[in-house]
């Protein structure tokens, strides 16, 4: 439908109406770089927010200055709650902040390292501590089989970061 045909009132009710981020129920575990990277996140909500209030007459802006909200208020709940992790001396097994090396039954080999949620980024060979495949993985060493995605595969290298 058209704007055209449109209430004010809705497009109102419709920015403010924003769904809020959802925050996730587990420990905010982060690496220093996933903290380095949820303040510059909250940094860059507060310029957005201070961006869209200059302008907050302008319906466009309405809509700028919700997004803005709420995105302030997810990254300072994920600020609030953000557990620094101390990268651990090298134990041989795979842990927070960690890389590991698995060979699948197909011989492909994946390197990934296990971080924060909001600093996870799979096409980066990054994952969550949460994830299904970090949480089979975790405390294993090389050597050691566990089955992801239904496949089993092998631990061929740990790295501490």
């Amino acid at each position: 439908m058209s704007v055209a045909f449109t209430r004010e009132e809705d497009l109102e009710a419709t920015a403010a109406d924003l769904p809020d981020r959802p925050v996730s129920p587990h420990a905010n575990l982060v690496t220093p770089e996933g903290l380095n990277q949820i303040e510059a996140e909250l940094a860059s909500a507060r310029a957005a927010y201070a961006a869209a209030q200059a302008h907050g007459s302008i319906e466009v802006d309405r809509t700028a200055m919700a997004r803005a909200t709420r995105d302030l208020r997810y990254w300072s709940a994920r600020r609030a709650n953000a557990q620094p992790q101390q990268i651990a001396p090298p134990d041989g097994t795979v842990r927070f902040g960690g890389s590991v090396t698995i060979e699948r039954e197909d011989g492909r080999t994946q390197t990934w390292r296990i971080v924060g949620e909001d600093e996870a980024d799979p096409a980066n060979g990054s994952v969550s501590h949460v994830s299904p495949l970090s949480r089979a993985l975790m405390g294993k060493r090389v050597g050691d089989e566990a089955v992801v995605a239904g496949q089993s595969v092998e631990i061929v290298a740990v790295d501490q970061a």
